[in-house]
């Protein structure tokens, strides 16, 4: 019952009679079912004026979608991780996620970064995920998947308007503090991919210790506004020319031209980060010589001298 008055709240306050009588409930049945959403952790204003969410909140009616992601939105207070419930959404016999369909959550019980780490959601953390199709006409070949989180990076660089990309996942903010991270998990056959999630966490209001956040910057930014641009720029550079991704993201990037130590599974790689190839690769200037780290092998990327730290 609380899942069917969620979608009637909106960041205005609405009366109990009113909710009510569309639920075909009393309103004292409305104030159970409000305080269920936020012990589910849905951020609801109850007051005498009524029942709202607090402004900002990335649901379905309050986010601007302008672009061809995210017109198929899911919002949820609590889930294990925005990814797998994505998954679960993709994976409905009667009614599948389409292409560009996305998962929001308030927070997340089993969240994960990259090599199963995990994802901390504290509140004002803006966490979704996004589901791309091959019938998009999106480049998910296995080739092209190392490019991928590239150009997420550019598109939430461009909608964060401040900081630096770093090598291969990261925006880091202008004092070098972690402020979004990117996750690309996908379901491979053969030398395609069957569907891409693609999973994006940005300190908005709030960040744990250590990180920053947007507000910090943007001082009246709020979550809804974020996940609308982040919408539309994810629209636009996910499509774009792999020649195109590689040069706005070396723009970006504080890891070009900087001293890094990469960890892989083969061993600890110590050098100048000189540029990318192709496909997304780390070419990294050793002592022994140039040496190419790809991103799905890395464990561990330091800054050494010079820039922002990790």
């Amino acid at each position: 019952m609380p899942d069917r008055l969620l979608p009637l709240l909106t960041d205005v306050p609405q009366t109990g009679d009113a909710l009510g009588a569309r639920l075909g409930v009393g309103r004292v049945w409305v104030n159970t079912l409000a305080h269920e959403l936020r012990e589910a952790g849905v951020p609801v204003l109850i007051s005498r004026s009524g029942y709202a969410l607090a402004h900002g909140t990335p649901a379905p009616g309050l986010v601007r979608v302008t672009g061809t992601l995210g017109h198929a939105l899911r919002y949820a207070g609590t889930v294990d991780s925005t990814q797998d419930e994505l998954r679960r959404w993709a994976d409905d016999l009667h009614a599948p996620a389409p292409h560009g369909a996305v998962m929001v959550a308030e927070r997340q019980t089993a969240g994960r970064g990259r090599r199963g780490r995990s994802w901390d959601t504290t509140g004002g953390t803006l966490v979704f995920s996004v589901l791309l199709r091959p019938e998009s006409g999106l480049p998910l070949s296995v080739a092209d998947l190392g490019l991928l989180p590239l150009a997420a990076g550019v598109a939430v660089h461009a909608a964060c308007g401040v900081g630096g990309l770093k090598w291969p996942n990261d925006l880091l903010a202008p004092d070098g503090r972690k402020l979004a991270g990117i996750l690309v998990e996908a379901d491979l056959r053969g030398e395609e991919a069957r569907r891409v999630i693609l999973g994006i966490g940005v300190n908005v209001t709030h960040a744990p210790p250590g990180a920053a956040h947007l507000s910090m910057w943007h001082p009246d930014v709020t979550r809804a506004q974020v996940m609308g641009r982040l919408l539309d720029a994810l629209g636009t550079h996910l499509g774009a020319p792999g020649a195109d991704t590689l040069a706005a993201w070396a723009a970006a990037s504080v890891t070009l031209g900087r001293a890094v130590r990469v960890q892989t599974p083969q061993g600890t790689t110590e050098g100048t980060a000189e540029r990318l190839d192709a496909h997304g690769s780390l070419i990294v200037h050793t002592a022994s010589g140039p040496r190419t780290v790809s991103a799905g092998d890395v464990e561990l990327i330091g800054t050494l001298t010079g820039g922002p730290a990790p």
